[in-house]
């Protein structure tokens, strides 16, 4: 980490904003970096500030070996957030998309179990923990990985049809997949005291409603589903909406929004 604390080496704030009344940590998906929420940071100022984790491996921690399990990512992430957590600062929440949802579901565990729960869990585009398919994208060959890529949509095919790119993208990509893949979380799992809000777009290949429903199971506290209209990575085109939601559910301090929203509905 080049002499840097846990907390600089993982925490990107591309919108710094003292006025805000949250914070809320975004953790990508597999193969993502805290780029990913570039435009979502934008949307939430001022009323929240995006603390956005960058894994090891990636960007500016390229030469840091990568983490092979979800639960070693959560640990440090956890560990990099208790700078953001003293008794003076303001609400810490929790975001993430995919991959990223089941991290961040692994620091809302850990965070209760400190006596600090997160003020909210955002978890988007991935289905329930206590859901299962068999996938085994992590096994299959370079050509494999970018066909899985490119159905999921999110990067273009004239960047993966450049082979340094691929050679700098697709062992991010694989390490993620087999660390995701290979994650296994108890059905009993639960939140005590964290509301969750759970965020799909209609049309995911990799989470269909019931499954991304099923994270009602995973907390004691409110729950709440807001479905979009997009594929797997919606986030992309619907930021805006996505941000209102976000600071609707802080404002109120509970998962079920007040009222749905124009560009995406709320399933209650």
């Amino acid at each position: 980490m080049s002499g840097r604390t846990v907390a600089e080496a993982w925490v990107r704030r591309f919108h710094p904003s003292p006025d805000h009344a949250w914070r809320l940590a975004c953790f990508a998906h597999a193969g993502g970096a805290a780029s990913a929420f570039h435009q979502l940071s934008a949307r939430l100022g001022p009323a929240a500030e995006a603390l956005c984790l960058q894994y090891p491996g990636r960007h500016d921690r390229h030469a840091e070996p990568f983490l092979t399990e979800v639960r070693l990512m959560a640990d440090q992430a956890h560990e990099a957030l208790r700078a953001w957590r003293g008794p003076d600062e303001r609400p810490l929440a929790l975001f993430g998309h995919s991959m990223g949802a089941i991290v961040a579901f692994e620091v809302a565990l850990r965070m209760e179990a400190e006596g600090l729960p997160a003020a909210h869990l955002f978890v988007s585009g991935r289905r329930a923990p206590s859901t299962h398919r068999d996938e085994r994208v992590h096994l299959r060959d370079d050509n494999g990985l970018v066909k899985e890529i490119l159905a999921l949509g999110g990067t273009e095919p004239e960047v993966l049809a450049d082979a340094s790119v691929r050679k700098l993208i697709l062992p991010v990509v694989r390490n993620d997949y087999t660390a995701i893949e290979t994650y296994h979380c108890p059905s009993v799992a639960l939140l005590d005291r964290t509301p969750v809000t759970a965020l799909v777009g209609e049309s995911d290949p990799k989470a269909t409603l019931d499954e991304v429903g099923a994270w009602a199971d995973h907390t004691a506290d409110d729950f709440g589903l807001r479905v979009f209209g997009g594929g797997h990575f919606y986030l992309a085109d619907r930021a805006a909406e996505v941000a209102t939601a976000v600071t609707e559910a802080l404002s109120v301090g509970r998962a079920a929004p007040v009222e749905a929203l124009s560009a995406g509905r709320a399933v209650l």
